[in-house]
């Protein structure tokens, strides 16, 4: 196991899903952490899950498309951990519809919570970052940013997305003399509770195996698949890779069998 013994890390979208499978595993291996979220109890249950004893974790719930809870959230892990190395930018949404049905507030909800919530909670860590000599940011992308499925319509969804990608290449050249590192990871389908966000607990049942055969490795990604390869750019061993978006996708980007 990869050791994070006393590194602070702040995870956005940290109450569910790829977030918590990646606070759980940063804890096991020797970090604190800060969870961010929506929702105060949700947060608080996944904190009792991810260390009992409470120790190594604390919470925040406020909206990320808001700079103010980026600020609170590294003020938070300034205040009980002593500073910030590992930032998981990883708060998302998603809800797909159609192009032409989009309205102005559906746009400004999925560019605001995912492009506007990444950027300036990627500031703030930085600028926390700098005060311990360097750190490291992992995002989550998306593979719709990649490609687009006609399945799933999702055009502001995947241009929010596009624009973490682009960000992720930008924060690499501007923050490598920092001897900050940042990445970025591309997922497909991967089951988590964000389907249940727009369907029903039986649409969920009924929908999410009919993408199982949309990956040529023939299943839906797990949050674990993801959360491993978010840990492998956290960790020490991803020191010479910054700026990279990579797709954890069960094979989709490589086309279709």
């Amino acid at each position: 196991m990869k050791s994070f013994s006393n590194k602070v890390a702040i995870i956005t979208g940290g109450g569910s899903g790829i977030g918590k499978e990646v606070a759980l595993r940063l804890v096991a291996a020797g970090a604190s952490v800060v969870i961010g979220g929506r929702d105060a109890d949700k947060l608080a249950r996944a904190a009792r899950e991810i260390d009992p004893s409470g120790t190594h974790v604390r919470t925040l719930a406020g909206d990320i498309a808001l700079p103010a809870t980026a600020q609170a959230l590294v003020a938070l892990a300034i205040r009980e951990f002593g500073g910030v190395d590992i930032l998981v930018n990883n708060a998302g949404v998603f809800s797909p519809k159609p192009f032409l049905e989009v309205n102005p507030e559906e746009y400004d909800w999925f560019l605001d919570t995912i492009l506007k919530g990444k950027f300036f909670m990627a500031q703030a860590a930085a600028k926390a970052m700098l005060q311990r000599g360097g750190g490291v940011i992992v995002q989550t992308g998306s593979l719709w940013a990649i490609q687009a499925i006609g399945a799933t319509p999702s055009a502001a969804y995947s241009a929010a997305n596009a624009g973490v990608h682009a960000l992720t290449r930008n924060l690499a050249i501007e923050l490598a003399s920092s001897n900050i590192r940042i990445n970025t990871v591309a997922p497909a389908v991967v089951e988590t509770p964000v389907y249940g966000t727009f369907m029903d607990a039986d649409q969920v049942k009924e929908v999410l195996p009919t993408f199982n055969a949309f990956h040529p490795l023939g299943r839906n990604g797990q949050p674990a698949d993801v959360a491993e390869a978010i840990l492998f750019f956290a960790s020490d061993e991803a020191s010479w890779i910054t700026g990279t978006v990579l797709p954890v996708d069960g094979g989709v980007t490589a086309g279709r069998s």
